[in-house]
Parts: structure tokens; C-alpha cells; sequence
């Protein structure tokens, strides 16, 4: 059985860091890029940062530019999300998502697997 398993959200003070795991079971990432995704209460879910199958390209949301980094490891089929410099408005809960494709995208739509989501909360 194909599954994205998210962890490492919680609670963080705003200027703060938090790193977002992804690790899949049931298949092995090498071929599949992988997006990060959020999605706040009452809004729509977003991209937030993708990563070709390979890692050699990644793509990044104008909104986190700069203070997050997407990265992955295939050896332990895991994909990583370090955000630093955390703002409230990073509040949300995050998915990952893959997608059998070498070229990563921002766009949901692109995705057919996904994980249940971590929360992270930022906030004094």
C-alpha cells in the first residue's frame, strides 16, 4: 500500500524553525517528484515547494522564498522541508504529495498521492 507519512510540525515561536519530514512507504520515491503543500482554515491549499524526482530542481512558493528549502534523500525514501524564519501566517497544515514525473509542480492538481498532514502553528 502506497503511503506519505508526514511529521515534525508543532509549535513554534514567530522567527522560529521548523524541519517537515516526508517519508513514503509501500514504493520508492526515486521516481517521483514531490511537492509540499499547505493549506490554512478557510483557505485554499497552496503549493509551497516541489522537487524534481532527482532533486535537481525545486521550485518554491514567492511567499516562502528565501526562508524555506526543500531537499530529499532517496536513500531513506524521505523528503525534508526545513522553514525557517517562521511567520504567523505560515500557520497551516502541510501535505506532501508525489507524483510518478520527473518535473516538479506547484499545482495540486498534478498530485495523486498524499499524506494526512502535520500541523504547524506559529505563534507567541
Amino acid at each position: 500500500q502506497l503511503q506519505l507519512v508526514e511529521s515534525g510540525g508543532g509549535l513554534v515561536q514567530p522567527g522560529g524553525s521548523l524541519r517537515l519530514s516526508c517519508a513514503a512507504s509501500g514504493f520508492t520515491l526515486d521516481y517521483y517528484a514531490i511537492g509540499w503543500f499547505r493549506q490554512a482554515p478557510g483557505k485554499e491549499r497552496e503549493g509551497v515547494s516541489c522537487i524534481s524526482s532527482s532533486g535537481g530542481r525545486t521550485n518554491y512558493a514567492d511567499s516562502v522564498k528565501g526562508r524555506f528549502t526543500i531537499s530529499r534523500d532517496n536513500a531513506k525514501n524521505t523528503v525534508y522541508l526545513q522553514m525557517n524564519s517562521l511567520k504567523p501566517e505560515d500557520t497551516a497544515v502541510y501535505y506532501c504529495a508525489a507524483v510518478r514525473m520527473a518535473v516538479p509542480s506547484l499545482r495540486a492538481r498534478d498530485y495523486n498521492y498524499w499524506g494526512q498532514g502535520t500541523q504547524v502553528t506559529v505563534s507567541s
